[in-house]
């Protein structure tokens, strides 16, 4: 049955009212027009698919070309570029050249105690670095607690007695004295100098054999971990270099083959969370040690750690230096309370000393210091405050 039929006119009067403001009257014609002769072209049936087998069909990608990997292995499926092969190759000789040049310098601690039969036994061991080529060795407080006499074997196999020059509880530091032949002693470094994300490697002589080396970055600076003497530790090294057991004393180095700290703890909890004392630290303790067998030191109070300084701040007041010493916390009732210091507070300088870092702080706090008024300078916000405190002694 025919459709309802519309004369032209009227649909050409429907495209001008529908579209008025776009089109014109003669444009609109034209349109119509041309859709009643698509409507009047016959349509061309489309074509059923044939039925013949996919074998005898031309294929559609036969003009594409495609990877064959049936006879590649995994290495060759997925495989570094070659940067990523020469970086992996630079960290692996790093690595590797750095634990041969320090490996000489680095020896075992075995410490022998009397037993309840009176008879001398094992009573721990850990690892230490030679100091000074005259035979001074670093190791930790912990290694030597609770023997009386000390065993210290070097790489080569040779052992020789040794003895307690001194330790330091609070630092978690200790130092032997062997006479041996001309030892080669390890560089030092400067753990200012360090940045989270630089390449560390922790050398040890645990247990018995020859040496361990494991590797990784700097994860943190200036942490504080308590010691075996409840004190807080404070400038810490934070790394995921793996300590093994007996690792504990041993040098933890840069990629420059230098020591920047002296590994002491690990967290196994923690999945390899482990910390070194700062070589900064160590070589003011070792030389307190040589000089009078035991570490007695003033303090005012705080927990603080190096902290850089703004730029602008630099600026504005004319400071050379470009860190100082962030307070992260103030005993109640200490010499730094007393004089107002609080949290945030940053430490520039005590007296003529200038405060760069923990370090520098704790040089300044020795047995002389107690008792003595001193002169501190610190930024308070934007501000540079300076205030009298007087450090005391910490007694043992």
């Amino acid at each position: 049955m025919p459709g309802p039929f519309f004369s032209p006119a009227v649909i050409i009067d429907c495209f001008c009212f529908m579209d008025a403001p776009f089109r014109t009257f003669a444009f609109a014609r034209e349109e119509f027009k041309h859709r009643m002769q698509l409507q009047s072209t016959p349509i061309a049936p489309m074509p059923l698919p044939s039925l013949e087998s996919d074998s005898d069909r031309p294929s559609s990608n036969a003009n594409m070309e495609f990877l064959s990997t049936e006879n590649a292995g995994p290495a060759d499926r997925i495989s570094p570029t070659p940067d990523e092969s020469e970086a992996l190759d630079s960290y692996s000789r790093t690595v590797s050249n750095v634990a041969s040049a320090v490996s000489e310098g680095v020896v075992r601690v075995d410490v022998l105690g009397k037993s309840k039969a009176g008879a001398n036994r094992r009573v721990g061991t850990g690892s230490g670095f030679v100091f000074t080529p005259d035979g001074y060795i670093i190791t930790n407080s912990h290694v030597v607690h609770g023997g009386n006499r000390f065993v210290v074997q070097t790489i080569a196999g040779e052992s020789c007695a040794g003895f307690k020059v001194g330790d330091d509880p609070h630092t978690d530091l200790a130092l032997l004295a062997i006479d041996a032949r001309p030892l080669a002693a390890l560089p030092l470094g400067d753990s200012r100098d360090l940045r989270v994300g630089h390449l560390v490697v922790a050398v040890g002589n645990p247990l018995g054999f020859q040496y361990t080396v494991t590797a990784g970055v700097v994860s943190a600076l200036g942490r504080s971990i308590r010691s075996h003497s409840g004190r807080l530790i404070e400038d810490v090294i934070q790394t995921d270099a793996a300590l093994n057991p007996g690792n504990s004393g041993g040098p933890l180095v840069n990629s420059r083959g230098q020591v920047i700290g002296v590994n002491t703890a690990a967290i196994p909890s923690a999945q390899g969370l482990c910390f070194a004392i700062s070589i900064n630290t160590a070589k003011i303790i070792a030389g307190e040690l040589i000089r009078k067998g035991v570490v007695r030191r003033s303090q005012i109070g705080v927990q603080a750690q190096t902290a850089p300084l703004h730029k602008q701040l630099r600026r504005f007041h004319d400071l050379k230096q470009e860190t100082g010493v962030l307070l992260l916390d103030v005993e109640a009732n200490s010499p730094a309370a007393l004089a107002g210091l609080r949290e945030g507070d940053v430490l520039l300088s005590i007296d003529d000393t200038v405060l760069e870092g923990i370090d520098s702080l704790f040089s300044y706090l020795t047995e002389a210091a107690a008792g003595r008024p001193a002169k501190l300078r610190f930024l308070r916000g934007r501000d540079v405050v300076v205030v009298e405190l007087v450090p005391r002694i910490v007694e043992r």
